[in-house]
């Protein structure tokens, strides 16, 4: 193999090198650390070292037992998938067109003037529209910050204040672009089961206890299961967060204007790093990539400093469109509605679902026997089945549907083996009636099979 070197920064090097090249392909099991010690004639430690330095920069990861290999880029699933077939797309996690505003038509309004090099990285109308909004649900002083979307305000708070290795506590089932930003980085997860009411306290508990250094909830709108946290839950929350001030807390709040629950917050007063990130994408448009974020003030600054003003600063023009919409009393006309409309169509999808005797199980598995009462906001439906998901996904299909297997929102891809996630944003009384139906029948038909 031709690894080389009397340091650890000179092993880790040779390894480098011998990756950027190809002759170390991705999966390639590198040498017991006994073995290649004794070969280049060092102390174990010095290998071993050098091994922790090549999976602390994502080169290298460890199996266990397996050893340890050359790490090979994730493949990971993604949100807006592409429906063929002639499917009726019940998959994509996309908010209804008709329930967005027009975005071309802001472009035009107001006092934008292209920025050059050194002007102010917020712009200041935008900036004014978000302290005055997250002063509602914020009590201790905070400053706000614009990033390209939640995804990248969420990698960047968690590169600013962490490592590659440490633990981070997530829902489990999880927003699909969580768990590739923590794959991605380098970082462990710790699941934290979800019910009716959000995250369950004594899972957090348990994520924490194991050493969890940030923890990343929705309050409201989970996506995929549609849970909101109730105000009984949140204060339980943050009683446990409170106990631990130095974990960093990020809120992703995706669904803020046009929730129909009200947000409630877990972060205590004595956490230390802490966040709040509210995007627009899903009732402004997926194509604005920008979120606003309200944090504490050492956090602002260390994410400030990924967003200088000279490199990485979110279009000026982007910022223009979204204060304007923002501030727009027709957009907001538009968000009443599109609360009402994206509400009534899961509940209707629930009703058919019921109607046809197959139990969206959140209201039963998913809050393990509390008696919350159960009411998915949000664009998705999660539904628990005694069935292979996977299989219900390519049944569904051959019957001209499309929806998402569970697993692919599970932390561990072992996990949710019998859940499906249905995207409910733009169903419609007649096509709910025929989906449940289809449902009901395949279901069915897998149990007779297995059977």
């Amino acid at each position: 193999m031709g690894i080389r070197g009397t340091t650890a920064a000179e092993i880790a090097g040779s390894v480098r090198d011998q990756v950027a090249s190809g002759e170390l392909a991705p999966q390639s099991s590198l040498p017991p650390v006994r073995t290649l010690a004794a070969e280049l004639g060092v102390n174990r430690n010095t290998v071993a070292l050098a091994y922790r330095r090549l999976v602390e920069a994502g080169v290298a990861e460890t199996r266990g037992r397996g050893g340890t290999v050359v790490a090979v880029v994730p493949q990971l699933a993604r949100e807006g998938v592409g429906v063929g077939g002639g499917c009726v797309d019940l998959a994509s996690g996309n908010p209804d067109p008709s329930l967005l505003p027009d975005i071309l038509a802001a472009t035009r309004r107001g006092d934008y003037t292209p920025p050059l090099y050194g002007v102010p990285a917020v712009d200041a109308g935008l900036e004014a529209w978000a302290c005055a909004d997250f002063a509602e649900d914020i009590d201790q002083p905070f400053r706000t910050l614009v990033t390209h979307g939640a995804v990248d305000a969420t990698e960047r708070l968690l590169n600013a204040h962490l490592t590659r290795g440490d633990l981070v506590a997530i829902e489990d089932p999880c927003f699909l672009a969580s768990i590739g930003t923590l794959r991605l980085n380098g970082y462990r997860t710790a699941p934290v089961g979800v019910d009716g009411a959000g995250m369950r306290p004594e899972a957090l508990r348990a994520a924490l206890e194991a050493g969890a250094r940030a923890v990343v909830c929705t309050p409201r709108a989970h996506n995929p299961t549609g849970a909101s946290l109730t105000e009984e839950r949140a204060a339980d929350l943050r009683a446990i967060l409170a106990e631990y001030p130095q974990v960093l807390v990020i809120e992703d709040d995706h669904f803020s204007a046009v929730s129909a629950r009200p947000y409630h917050r877990i972060t205590p007063p004595s956490s230390s790093h802490w966040a709040l990130v509210r995007s627009v994408s899903k009732f402004l448009g997926p194509d604005l990539r920008l979120a606003l974020v309200a944090a504490d003030t050492e956090t602002t600054a260390r994410l400030e400093a990924r967003l200088s003003a000279g490199t990485a600063w979110v279009s000026r023009l982007l910022q223009h469109i979204t204060r304007e919409l923002l501030r727009d009393p027709r957009v907001h006309e538009l968000h009443e509605r599109a609360r009402e409309f994206y509400a009534r169509r899961s509940g209707l999808l629930l009703e058919q679902l019921h109607a046809q005797g197959v139990t969206q199980d959140a209201t039963q598995s998913v809050t393990h026997g509390t008696d919350v009462p159960y009411r998915p906001d949000g664009l998705n439906v999660w539904v628990e089945l005694d069935v292979d998901g996977r299989a219900v996904v390519a049944a569904l299909a051959q019957r001209g549907w499309a929806v998402r297997p569970g697993h692919l929102f599970a932390p561990d891809p072992a996990a949710h083996r019998g859940a499906i996630r249905v995207t409910s944003s733009t169903i419609t009384e007649p096509q709910a009636e025929v989906f449940a139906a289809e449902l009901a029948a395949v279901v069915k038909e897998l149990r007779s099979t297995a059977n």
